[in-house]
């Protein structure tokens, strides 16, 4: 894996832009930049997200199950470094996050063992945090 990144873009909807101005910039924590009164840019850990105004869509959710738990897809988020992860998790918690899945370690022991977390936006927009112990396991087969 290359230390040396290109940063990606992402556009995702969301349905009441200032609810989901204030969760990703005082709960996430991410640094606004530029906007107008359809869409604002976040600084999303390096990376470029863009929340953009859609009306509400009663698109039913899906999943697909993962180390026996289901995962919501689409989804997005960040590989944190293991030692963010845990206090990242915590400062969620303290900020009342509700989690579709609770932090935890999954594939113990085997290949890609990593810990996750899953929750949504106001929007319903999932996105998951994850981490490995050793970096080298992120595209390990």
């Amino acid at each position: 894996m290359s230390s040396n990144l290109s940063p990606f873009h992402l556009a995702i909807p969301v349905h009441n832009l200032e609810e989901s101005r204030i969760f990703y910039r005082d709960i996430l924590n991410c640094e606004e930049g530029r906007s107008s009164d359809h869409w604002v840019d976040f600084n999303f850990f390096g990376h470029q997200l863009v929340i953009h105004y859609k009306p509400k869509s009663e698109e039913a959710l899906h999943t697909n199950a993962v180390d026996g738990k289901a995962v919501p897809v689409p989804h997005f988020g960040v590989v944190l470094p293991w030692e963010t992860f845990h206090p990242f998790a915590e400062n969620l918690k303290s900020k009342g996050v509700k989690f579709i899945i609770e932090p935890y370690t999954r594939f113990q022991g085997q290949v890609g063992e990593q810990a996750t977390m899953f929750f949504y936006d106001p929007a319903g927009n999932a996105l998951e945090f994850k981490s490995f112990k050793d970096m080298s396991q992120i595209f390990a087969k």
